[in-house]
């Protein structure tokens, strides 16, 4: 440990304190830069697929613990618990931290201080406030670090219901959209919730205060919900109201999770560089495929428990049923790039193009200069691979109905 402490200060690497900083024996330190990076007192780094780039600060407020985690240039960990995630250029994570497992924050998102995080994902600009959990969730719109969606502190992502099941992923934006980056930001207030799973459209706003158990897929929406009176009526464990729904929300979840896995892997492969190298990639496919892994799995479980609640119930059979089709088609979409899927290459010429004007290393300006036409024609490709996973999916399931309209609603497209 020592001799690797030693040999990242002979990197240029800034470690104040030496004496306080473990590094775990499985830390390449071939995979943390000597350019600029900070590692203050009491930090601790372990994981062989640990990796940190250029002008990192970690632990400037707090002790840091890494596990497993790729960290893009110039991101700031000021405190606290950061285990298998993937952080992108400039992002910053406030004292208090306890991000795990499958967290992505794209080019600039931040939260405060005091924030717990898993199988979250955040685009570009995303910024939530102080004291929130916000698990299992997907956020999106905004188009700078001025017009950003937020998060208002203590809000909370209701992720766990009283049948015991997380099958409550939240999708704030959706991918086909959300990845053009020229939106309507979401704000959902402060001291509020969301009771998972819902959907939420570009533009929406919840008041603080504001616990909001629906969905709404139209854009621009101002959400102020409370009972006008008192409520007391028995409770049956187990039995799901409106399984249609929850099971929709969660299998479009999961096609919009393999959709940004087809965007990773065909755009934002075209701007590998110094500052987006491949093992950075590779991280962010990782965590994609864990997030996929915990909404398969957590939908399972759902089934299960609504067979044992309502096993009269023609719906819940037929889940259960057609299953092991289901769990195929998610995991052939997830697994192959199926060659009718391939990037439309007016689009891919447009990327190349803003490549040459702009440079690999500003994936923000290249995404964000796209003409509208060029960017429908890219969001179209997402929606297609969507829908045609969920076309599939539902051919096991057609009680539940499916129209490619799902996907059309909510949308600035």
């Amino acid at each position: 440990m020592r001799t690797k402490i030693q040999e990242l200060i002979r990197k240029g690497v800034l470690i104040p304190h030496p004496e306080t900083v473990t590094i775990g024996e499985d830390v390449s330190v071939n995979r943390i830069s000597g350019n600029g990076t900070e590692i203050h007192a009491g930090c601790k780094i372990f994981g062989r697929k640990t990796l940190i780039l250029d002008h990192v600060k970690v632990g400037y407020e707090s002790p840091v613990t890494i596990e497993d985690c790729q960290i893009g240039p110039e991101v700031q960990l000021k405190g606290g618990f950061f285990s298998q995630s993937v952080f992108l250029q400039k992002a910053v994570l406030g004292s208090g931290s306890h991000i795990r497992n499958g967290t992505i924050l794209e080019e600039q998102a931040s939260i405060a201080h005091t924030v717990g995080l898993k199988q979250t994902i955040l685009f570009p600009f995303v910024t939530l406030g102080s004291l929130i959990n916000f698990c299992d969730c997907f956020m999106a719109g905004g188009t700078s670090r001025k017009n950003h969606s937020e998060v208002g502190s203590s809000f909370i992502h209701f992720n766990y219901t009283p049948d015991q099941d997380k099958a409550t992923p939240s999708m704030m934006g959706d991918v086909p959209h959300g990845v053009m980056l020229n939106n309507n930001p979401i704000f959902l207030g402060g001291q509020g919730g969301i009771v998972g799973p819902v959907r939420l459209a570009f533009g929406t706003i919840t008041a603080a205060g504001t616990i909001y158990r629906k969905d709404e897929l139209r854009n621009d929406r101002l959400l102020l919900t409370g009972f006008p009176k008192d409520i007391n009526i028995p409770f049956s464990r187990g039995r799901i109201r409106n399984i249609k729904r929850v099971v929709r929300n969660n299998l479009i979840y999961i096609a919009n999770l393999i959709a940004l896995k087809h965007w990773y892997g065909k755009i934002r492969m075209e701007f590998l560089s110094e500052i987006f190298p491949l093992a950075l990639l590779e991280g962010l496919q990782d965590k994609l495929d864990m997030n996929i892994h915990e909404r398969v799995y957590r939908l399972k479980e759902l089934i299960h428990i609504a067979l044992q609640g309502n096993s009269d119930d023609t719906k819940c059979n037929e889940l259960f049923q057609n299953w092991s089709g289901i769990d195929s088609v998610i995991r052939n979409h997830q697994k192959h790039m199926a060659e009718d899927q391939v990037v439309p290459p007016v689009f891919l010429e447009s990327i190349q193009k803003g490549i040459k004007e702009w440079g690999r290393d500003d994936y923000i300006q290249v995404i964000q200069k796209l003409n509208p036409d060029e960017a429908e024609i890219g969001s179209k490709w997402l929606r297609q691979i969507i829908n045609r996973l969920l076309a599939e999916v539902f051919d096991h399931i057609p009680s539940f109905g499916f129209s490619e309209e799902i996907m059309e609603q909510g949308t600035n497209g």
